[in-house]
């Protein structure tokens, strides 16, 4: 992925005055060492100056590890801990941070080689509340060098997310589709979250189109084009045109980001860009998509946020989807019942006109646009990319503002099952269970769009906590409950 930050972890260790300095300086070298020895070497830089014991230290320490380049922080408790110290260090840090609490390694040393770090946590995190400081503290954040050096590993991608959104453009091109209401929703939170936005006009995207005609450049995309779609080449005709869009986007990007490093696009792509542009833009959506700059259909901003949280918590290839048609009973008795373990309700179809990379479809061809066809000339509906959906773990997940501006967000993992869709677009067979509660009681009760973002593995525990760090409110962040765990607008007489 060439559009998402690379991750520099300083690891900072902190003594309280009146703990051995030692436990500290010890622990850290021994986390260090356990996590080069298991992670990538390059995702962190050990702070050596000092251990932070005072206001002093802190401010060393924080002049070091900018100078490193470190854009994340970890807070280390290499015993009791300086609570001021050390959460000065996490209020005056800009970017993604976090504490950890070393453990104690043996019951042969519990008197001078005793840190205390389990208790010089809980003050750690009262007074971060008490400074208005967010930070990310781990499931259980306390442990052997082992250990923290696993949650470190856990930190990199919330990490990678949250730098991604405090240097994110997005680019939207026209008005979302009419009767597209659902898609609609206040920008405000975009700049809470510290996102930009640039909106324009379908009309400049297509006066910017039109200027590309006869780039040099076009015969170099359409071969790249056609070395990707190989047999599902259907539709060479339309490639040169597809070309020159996808350039106008990416030099539209080049000349758009302004102050910030990274883009995302919501893009226009009905109901006046097929008979104007004389295509539909799904297939370099698609293009851009798995190269790390997702591109939304029908001017979904929030689903292109989504993505782009995807993108940076996965490192790697998104997609988004219509939650758009129940399976069968004949299909499910024929393909899923008594092969899996999942009921009916537990499974949907996602679908998009051909937007999915070619890289998570499990085949793949260039077709038109059969929706619009029923209306349009076929040929001015050329340029998706169909295919069923790779099978495997998947994660669904939005985030989403309400039409009072707040903000919200849904995680659900699950997976694509191998099943022959039988339909057309990019489509797959998903399984989640508990699906028709979440469903009915998530999806509906709070309003959701019909899009929903997909991440190929299971990324719920990343996608949770950067939503957390966010801000968004703990109990507007849902998940598919099991059936034990009834949601408040249940029925419990069903």
């Amino acid at each position: 992925m060439n559009n998402i930050p690379k991750i520099k972890l300083g690891i900072v260790a902190v003594s309280r005055d009146c703990f051995p300095e030692s436990l500290s300086v010890n622990r850290r070298k021994a986390l260090v060492d356990a996590y080069k020895a298991k992670y990538d070497a390059a995702d962190i830089y050990e702070c050596p100056i000092c251990i932070v014991e005072s206001e002093i230290h802190m401010v060393q320490a924080l002049e070091d590890i900018k100078k490193a380049g470190c854009n994340a922080l970890c807070v280390y408790l290499g015993n009791f801990g300086p609570e001021i110290s050390e959460t000065l260090l996490a209020k005056h840090f800009e970017g993604p941070k976090m504490f950890c609490a070393a453990a104690e390694e043996t019951q042969n040393d519990l008197c001078g080689g005793r840190g205390d770090a389990y208790c010089g946590m809980l003050n750690a995190s009262y007074n971060l509340k008490l400074r208005n400081v967010g930070a990310y503290i781990p499931e259980y954040p306390v442990g052997d060098a082992e250990d923290c050096a696993k949650m470190i590993n856990d930190f990199i991608p919330i990490a990678r997310a949250l730098v991604g959104l405090s240097k994110l453009k997005i680019i939207s091109f026209g008005p979302r589709p009419l009767n597209f209401l659902a898609c609609n929703a206040p920008i405000k939170q975009l700049y809470n979250l510290g996102v930009e936005i640039e909106e324009n006009s379908e009309l400049d995207l297509f006066e910017s189109f039109n200027k590309h005609a006869g780039d040099a450049r076009i015969a170099d995309v359409v071969k790249d084009m056609e070395a990707e779609l190989g047999e599902g080449n259907k539709k060479p005709e339309i490639l040169e045109k597809l070309a020159q869009y996808e350039l106008t986007l990416t030099d539209w990007i080049d000349g758009h980001k302004g102050s910030k490093e990274f883009v995302a696009i919501a893009g226009k792509c009905w109901p006046a860009f097929q008979t104007q542009f004389g295509f539909v833009p799904c297939y370099v959506n698609s293009r851009l998509t798995g190269r790390g700059i997702p591109v939304s259909c029908e001017v979904d901003i929030y689903g292109c946020l989504s993505e782009y949280i995807g993108t940076c918590v996965s490192d790697d290839i998104v997609t988004l989807l219509d939650i758009n048609n129940s399976v069968p009973k004949d299909m499910y008795k024929e393909s899923i019942q008594g092969k899996f373990d999942y009921t009916l309700e537990d499974t949907f179809m996602g679908f998009h006109c051909g937007n999915t990379c070619s890289k998570k479809l499990a085949f793949h061809e260039m077709k038109y646009q059969m929706i619009m066809a029923r209306a349009l000339p076929i040929e001015v509906t050329n340029g998706t990319l169909e295919g069923d959906i790779v099978p495997g773990d998947i994660t669904f997940y939005r985030l989403q503002s309400t039409a009072d501006a707040k903000i919200r967000a849904y995680v659900a993992e699950g997976e694509v099952l191998p099943v022959a869709t039988r339909s057309f677009g990019g489509i797959g067979v998903f399984a989640i269970k508990e699906m028709g509660r979440f469903y009915r009681h998530v999806l509906i009760e709070k309003n959701y769009p019909h899009h929903g973002a997909v991440t190929f593995g299971h990324h719920g525990k990343a996608l949770f906590e950067v939503f957390k760090y966010l801000g968004v409110p703990i109990e507007d962040i849902n998940y598919n409950q099991p059936k034990s765990l009834p949601y408040p607008t249940e029925n419990p007489f069903k």
